[in-house]
């Protein structure tokens, strides 16, 4: 069960108050987990952090701070962002409950994220188009603001609850021959995917309209393995060869 825990890590982005960061470690050791990333928050180290991490000291110290969302991701199979609201172009959706089977399911293979915005108005929807889910809890409508802690510790209990019911016997999620697209190889693959379609005129960045939001919420869908990622980067590869060419035999 440790083992699955482990693999699972909590997110937390452009943290405001340091308490909060203190008070994620605090929620996190309570349920066996341990992997924490913190994306640029505004004030860490801090000695409030550590009053309200407690006795979960060891879980703070162990953070990792990364610069970027993308660096918090990198060999993450399954990425989960919380969202509190409906979003323009909806995205798969979990319940804390589904979200805390999901995940563990799937840390037998791969790491996965669970990620948490900022206290103020939580993920961008740049951020949230990284997520192959998202997660919304579904609080009291007449007040539905978690604090940040709170909102951890929901998920994090239904993480624990569902490897609490996972033994060595049961199996995790389905066998697949390959292994899955990290987060990092899935943006490299969208960062290819964009600059093909402006190759061909297909895209304009100037005037993106929701193009690249719905393609990603497509292949996150599709959850690809590494050769189905590098079979599609491969046929990007040949249309830019091909473009080269084209571009190469008008000039003569």
């Amino acid at each position: 069960m440790q083992a699955l825990l482990d693999n699972i890590r909590i997110v937390l982005v452009h943290t405001t108050h340091p308490g909060n960061i203190g008070a994620v470690a605090r929620a996190m050791k309570n349920m066996g987990l341990s992997d924490l990333y913190l994306v640029s928050p505004k004030e860490y180290p801090s000695e409030r952090a550590e009053w309200r991490a407690a006795n979960a000291a060891d879980t703070l110290a162990a953070a990792k701070v990364v610069d970027s969302l993308d660096e918090a991701l990198q060999g993450c199979g399954l990425v989960v962002g919380t969202s509190a609201r409906e979003r323009r172009i909806p995205w798969p959706l979990f319940n804390p409950r589904e979200c805390g089977e999901r995940a563990v399911a799937e840390a037998v293979s791969h790491p996965v994220a669970l990620i948490f915005g900022r206290e103020d108005r939580g993920l961008t929807n740049e951020e949230l188009h990284k997520c192959h889910y998202h997660v919304h809890i579904p609080s009291n409508p007449g007040y539905s603001s978690l604090n940040l802690a709170a909102a951890v510790q929901v998920l994090t209990y239904e993480v624990r609850m569902a490897a609490l019911l996972v033994s060595d016997e049961m199996p995790g999620e389905m066998e697949w021959d390959i292994e899955r697209s990290t987060a990092d190889e899935v943006e490299h693959f969208f960062g290819h995917l964009e600059q093909v379609m402006v190759d061909i005129g297909f895209h304009d960045p100037d005037n993106p309209r929701q193009t690249m939001t719905r393609l990603r919420r497509l292949f996150n869908r599709a959850r690809m393995d590494q050769m189905e990622t590098g079979i599609l980067r491969g046929v990007l590869t040949g249309i830019q060869h091909k473009l080269r060419k084209s571009d190469k035999d008008n000039k003569i």
